[in-house]
């Protein structure tokens, strides 16, 4: 059993690991994906679902560095986080 955590939202205790789906605007903003199964966080006192930013930013650095024609309307998280980069990493993020 995992233990709780501090809402950023709330700030109780009361903060747990969960999945979602989350919406995504690919950078170029030709379209928006879903992207399933993506790792948060949820609150069971206020009901807030929400990414942290250190998966936030991973999501955003491989979609600035992957073929994002490769990816279909949806795609689970892991399956994102697996295509192969076209750089080795973000050069735009300070």
């Amino acid at each position: 059993m995992s233990k709780n955590k501090t809402c950023e939202w709330c700030e109780r205790k009361t903060a747990h690991a969960h999945q979602s789906s989350v919406y995504w605007e690919l950078p170029d903003g030709t379209r928006a994906i879903q992207i399933a199964n993506v790792p948060g966080v949820s609150c069971s006192h206020c009901g807030m679902e929400y990414q942290e930013e250190s998966v936030i930013n991973e999501i955003e650095d491989q979609l600035m560095l992957i073929d994002t024609r490769l990816i279909d309307k949806v795609i689970p998280y892991k399956e994102l986080m697996e295509l192969p980069r076209l750089l080795k990493k973000n050069y735009f993020r300070f």
